[in-house]
């Protein structure tokens, strides 16, 4: 109890600036010779990235425009420095968690196993004190989803800015994320507890299919006498209007999550997918991509590769899947500030780096559905995009001094920086 205590007054203790979400762009701006990292593969050595009215509007090298036709309002000159688009945050617990032993700061899950009308939506919180740390790292947009239960509920994708969760949702209630039963075995050392436990696992596989049996059977009436909310929210399932995320890493558990849901016609997306180089065709026939687990892990078999977690990004590529990088996990919301550096490791494993940048980029808003507003920098969408002093993907070169969400330039400070500030002043000399 004490070190709850001493762990709370801490946390209240330290004095940092609130930060104040950011206002709409209302002057034109031009960003020239930062060499620019485009999310879809492409790279401008040289580039001008213009945007207006939250939107870009040009895309060019800076030798193919002249300065007196471009019309912007303020011209940013930014030699030897990167451009990327703001990375993306799949299956994250951001803005619902603040710290992990204290309950009342945990909002991220609900009592009861299948909840597919509770809504990661309205527990969202902008004011959240992990959010800046992340944003400086360039992660400005998050797909934030409950966890808890068969069915957690329903995720919505959010920028990293805005006053409430209305000001910040970019897209709403995209998904339902099912944890998929969990496979145990003994090694063959204990039968009869390998029989109780498939057993068991059957049991909890029944429990989805009829629940999913159920659901379809309300959808298809037009009048019900009594709603059911938890049905209510699986219309927009059945309609196409959610995804389903499946969240199982095993073989066998992906093979029976696949067969079960042949029965329907859900758009599915394999998150976690530790085995999911061994199923890949299966994968690969069906369209399903794959949100993988956090590269920075250990193996999860005895026999795995010491470096098969990093090494899996390319494989999966390789085998022709979209694949796109998450952090869930321990300590999961404050370490989403390591999303690139994922990327990052990737890369140094096998995976071209413009590929590497895409699975936190392009192929994330693929996969969540919102490609058409970001993910990369093209002209048409959001000028979600940041700019770096080095390579973004590399520790030593994220410094992001520069960012902008739907054209608002955001602050970029966030509480170990003012601390750092702070003491950096007193301790400097």
């Amino acid at each position: 109890m004490k070190n709850l205590i001493l762990i709370i007054a801490c946390f209240l203790s330290v004095s940092v600036k609130a930060q104040t979400p950011a206002e709409a762009q209302t002057k034109s701006i031009l960003l020239l010779g930062a060499k620019a990292h485009l999310g879809n593969g492409k790279v401008i050595p040289n580039a001008a990235i213009g945007f207006r009215d939250g939107k870009i509007d040009m895309v060019l090298s800076a030798i193919d425009i002249r300065m007196d036709s471009t019309k912007y309002d303020k011209v940013v000159h930014c030699e030897g420095k990167h451009i990327y688009p703001g990375f993306i945050a799949p299956n994250s617990r951001l803005g619902l968690v603040e710290i992990g032993t204290v309950r009342a700061t945990r909002d991220q899950q609900e009592v009861g196993q299948f909840k597919p009308h509770v809504r990661s939506l309205i527990a969202y919180n902008t004011e959240s004190r992990i959010t800046p740390t992340v944003r400086t790292n360039g992660v400005l947009m998050a797909e934030v989803a409950p966890v808890g239960g068969v069915i957690t509920g329903t995720s919505s994708i959010f920028n990293l800015d805005g006053w409430n969760w209305e000001d910040a949702v970019l897209k709403e209630d995209n998904g339902i994320h099912i944890n998929w039963p969990r496979i145990r075995t003994s090694m063959g050392s204990d039968k009869k507890k390998d029989t109780k436990w498939v057993e068991e696992y059957a049991e909890k596989v029944e429990e989805i299919k009829q629940f999913f049996k159920e659901a379809e059977a309300y959808t298809k009436e037009e009048y019900h006498v009594e709603k059911n909310i938890r049905y209510e929210a699986m219309k927009a399932v059945f309609s196409k209007k959610k995804k389903v995320f499946i969240h199982c890493d095993r073989v066998q558990e992906i093979i029976d999550a696949l067969y079960l849901f042949d029965a329907y016609d859900f758009e599915l997306v394999l998150v976690g997918g530790y085995d999911a180089w061994l199923v890949a065709d299966l994968l690969k026939d069906r369209s399903i991509p794959v949100i993988l687990r956090r590269v920075h892990d250990l193996p999860m078999h005895q026999d795995d590769d010491v470096d098969l977690p990093y090494k899996m990004p390319k494989i999966l590529a390789d085998k022709g899947l979209l694949v796109c990088l998450e952090n869930s996990g321990s300590m999961e919301a404050m370490g989403t500030r390591n999303l690139p550096f994922y990327a990052g490791t990737a890369a140094a494993y096998g995976l071209d780096k413009e590929a590497a940048l895409a699975m936190i980029t392009l192929n994330t808003a693929k996969i969540l559905g919102i490609d058409a507003m970001v993910g990369s920098i093209e002209e048409g969408k959001f000028a979600t995009l940041f700019i770096s002093e080095g390579d973004a993907l590399d520790m030593r070169g994220n410094q992001v001094t520069l960012a902008f969400i739907q054209g608002k330039q955001i602050e970029l400070t966030n509480p170990q920086i003012e601390l750092w500030k702070k003491y950096e002043g007193k301790y400097g000399e």
